[in-house]
């Protein structure tokens, strides 16, 4: 007999539509933040990017139940690690679109982005999993999880103190919601929509004057979004390629630690519900291979480079809510967006002090997440080893957050510094530390006293 006693859903279970309608739309409300920031810092089309990330989520999911029989739970999405990068091509200034020549160039390193994860999925599929976690061992994936969350931790602040009483008000209804309503039916499930109705509410009631909508009212109901094709013949796609593809070396390892973490909750809400377990983590180089087929899709039609959201991830793990169907319909909700103005404009017109206390416990729970996957695959920390591949990443990740933005600063003769003129992205720069120490303890292994 089954010892769940709240709702919840596991990868394969589909929700009633009424249901899947309105997780969908959270998933959607918990994305788009991050997705709009990102769009609007690398010149990219909003629109494009939204619409292009929902077709990649749909398609890889359907891989996914395709290919290995159960869905993974992921949407691909952008990620912060390829911001810098991208403005590097664009130059983009906030807000303004970089132009249709700019925005192909920067996808051509976005295709090459996804064919390296493609090849390195394949790669992985073959060695399996005991193979990966040589190369990538829990410690350092889960430090990469950590340091994300708490390098973004600067972007949730800023966000919030543009109204601070508005986001502690939405933080506050957040967790309390998340706490609190869990196992009280279906509602139980919307704690990150609930924060958001309440903040924008108490914001529009308290703060009205600082509302703006006029987006709203100047929004066209149908919208063409601005896709475009990588500009592979421009003089300039080898830069793009060196620019933006490595940097896949950040994402690897994150949407490794994603997988990880999303295989631990899922198994263990199996396990609770009196279900068989699905063991996802097995599926680790097949779900960068879906990466990969993430960033094709975008780098094709004109979005942004990324990786799987650990946002989202956050969200099915407060929730209980692991359920493929309610992703794809996410992903359509997402595309839908992309060619209708006023939803855009009305989801646009949330406050940024509201977006900032939804990112504050999102981000949070992001890193807490690397926590939980560095103790539930029982790594020694009094291992000298394993305490120094942690504290090489953790340090320098968050260390150029500290001194250079979340980079790590080039001397004005480095070689690098053509390629990366802000310096080199402190995540990317961390896990690429992390992984060429663990490769001198696998070549020059301890004896055995």
């Amino acid at each position: 007999m089954s010892k769940q006693k709240f709702i919840s859903y596991l990868p394969n279970d589909q929700p009633p539509w009424g249901e899947m309608i309105l997780l969908g739309f959270q998933h959607v409300l918990t994305m788009f933040p991050a997705t709009v920031l990102v769009a609007l810092l690398v010149g990219f089309d909003v629109g494009t990017v939204l619409a292009v990330s929902g077709l990649a989520t749909i398609a890889a999911l359907l891989l996914s139940k395709y290919w290995i029989g159960d869905f993974i739970p992921l949407y691909y999405g952008s990620s912060f690690s390829y911001i810098t990068a991208t403005i590097t091509l664009t130059g983009a200034e906030f807000g303004s679109y970089a132009g249709k020549d700019l925005v192909s160039l920067a996808q051509v390193g976005i295709v090459a982005t996804g064919i390296i994860n493609i090849l390195v999925g394949f790669l992985i599929a073959k060695v399996g999993k005991e193979g990966l976690d040589k190369v990538l061992p829990p410690v350092l994936t889960g430090s990469v999880a950590l340091v994300i969350g708490v390098t973004l931790g600067g972007a949730a602040m800023d966000m919030a103190q543009s109204n601070w009483m508005v986001a502690i008000v939405t933080l506050l209804i957040t967790v309390l919601f998340s706490v609190y309503m869990r196992g009280k039916g279906f509602f139980g499930l919307l704690p990150i929509l609930a924060g958001a109705v309440g903040g924008y509410l108490f914001a529009a009631i308290f703060y009205s004057s600082s509302m703006d909508y006029s987006g709203i009212a100047a929004a066209s109901f149908f919208r063409i979004p601005k896709f475009t094709l990588p500009a592979f013949g421009h003089p300039r796609a080898f830069e793009s390629i060196a620019a933006i593809a490595i940097i896949a070396i950040a994402t690897i390892p994150e949407s490794t630690a994603h997988l990880y973490q999303i295989s631990l909750y899922v198994d263990e809400l199996a396990d609770e519900m009196g279900r068989e377990r699905y063991h996802l983590s097995k599926s680790i180089g097949k779900n960068l291979v879906l990466d990969g087929l993430g960033d094709f899709i975008n780098g094709m039609f004109g979005g942004v480079a990324g990786t799987n959201y650990g946002e989202n991830n956050s969200l099915m793990a407060i929730t209980h809510n692991y359920s493929g169907p309610v992703l794809i319909m996410a992903g359509v909700i997402a595309i839908l967006l992309g060619f209708i103005g006023t939803l855009a404009a009305i989801v646009s017109s949330i406050p940024l002090a509201v977006t900032g206390g939804l990112a504050i416990f999102l981000f949070g729970v992001i890193g807490m997440q690397g926590i939980a996957l560095i103790q539930s695959e029982k790594v020694n920390l009094f291992d000298s080893r394993q305490l120094s591949i942690g504290a090489v990443v953790t340090v320098i990740a968050i260390g150029a957050q500290v001194i250079g933005g979340g980079n790590v600063p080039l001397n004005a003769t480095s070689a690098l510094i053509g390629i990366f003129p802000n310096g080199l992205p402190g995540i990317a720069t961390g896990a690429v530390a992390g992984i060429l120490l663990n490769l001198i303890f696998i070549l020059f292994p301890l004896k055995e006293e």
